[in-house]
């Protein structure tokens, strides 16, 4: 069954109601959250209702520090897309603004969990807060399911196998760090950057590496350099290639993207949407200047296809 998505919690249709939630700010989708997913899931199937994700959109986080560094793992898209390949069937998102950030604990459970879309049952993580002040918890989750007559699950903090803590904060800590296999490992996949491509300089097709430039928008910055990539295009293919990650300081300063040369491909892909997976940080971001201080061409173009060789060892190809 195809993911449903909803854009509001008022005066929705009775069959779009009556859902067993998966409850939180659920971005990455990371294995943390996906044992919360579980547990609602196994709740829609002892109901035998649908299962839901709710969640708030934009992010608590861009409202209340309006301006402050992009952190994003996931876009909306793919966090639709890992839910369905989870079984969900509907997905919440909740318009986070003024009002709601302005109602108690109690008068969010009831005017939207309630009220608004009928839950069933509530799955939280453990460290869930919800409500003005960030007031309620698991426990008054918990109270709140026995006077309004759902059922509240918690589930617990979730560890990798060596023990790592799993979260949001741990993942883009991995991912600052220039660590995308750890970043992997929380997640349960690789982080993958997805957006328009949009036309640049083109001066790697000049050189003979044509690039896929994408504005890295609303994600977290990974650190700036050189990385060994998959990518995902519009009609499924998965291909292998090398990008950079920075804001171009040889040729010019640009806005934070992802500049990756996809391998054996020489396709116009411009304006299509395309998703680039980070497998492995191969160095830092550096600028190719020669002994006066100008463009060192050369030396870029034999450092990127050295990137290229190192990229395609590790990729297999």
């Amino acid at each position: 069954m195809a993911l449903e998505v909803f854009h509001n919690w008022r005066n929705l249709a009775p069959e779009a109601r009556g859902a067993a939630v998966a409850y939180g700010n659920f971005d990455g989708v990371h294995l943390g959250h996906q044992r919360v997913i579980a547990d609602a899931a196994e709740a829609a199937y002892r109901l035998g209702v649908p299962l839901g994700v709710a969640t708030l959109e934009p992010h608590s986080n861009t409202f209340f520090n309006p301006g402050g560094p992009p952190f994003r793992l996931t876009s909306i898209h793919q966090i639709a897309s890992v839910l369905g390949g989870l079984a969900a069937e509907r997905l919440y998102l909740l318009p986070f603004g003024h009002q709601m950030a302005n109602l108690s604990d109690r008068a969010f459970v009831e005017e939207i969990l309630v009220k608004g879309l009928g839950v069933r049952h509530v799955a939280v993580g453990f460290d869930v807060t919800f409500g003005k002040d960030r007031t309620g918890d698991p426990a008054a989750m918990a109270r709140y399911g026995e006077e309004f007559g759902f059922s509240v699950s918690v589930a617990d903090a979730v560890t990798a196998e060596d023990g790592a803590k799993i979260s949001s904060t741990a993942i883009r800590a991995e991912l600052r760090d220039g660590r995308p296999e750890r970043a992997a490992h929380l997640l349960g996949r690789p982080f993958a950057i997805e957006g328009v491509v949009e036309k640049g300089q083109q001066l790697g097709r000049k050189l003979g590496f044509p690039t896929a430039n994408v504005p890295l928008g609303e994600y977290i910055a990974p650190k700036f350099g050189v990385y060994a990539t998959r990518t995902r295009l519009r009609d499924g293919r998965h291909l292998p290639g090398v990008a950079n990650i920075g804001v171009n300081p040889t040729t010019g300063i640009v806005e934070p993207r992802l500049e990756v040369w996809i391998f054996d491909f020489d396709e116009d892909i411009y304006g299509e949407v395309i998703e680039t997976e980070l497998m492995a940080f191969l160095r830092p971001e550096v600028t190719f200047l020669d002994a006066e201080g100008r463009f060192d061409v050369p030396a870029m173009v034999r450092q990127i296809h050295l990137d290229a060789d190192e990229a395609r060892v590790i990729l297999g190809v």
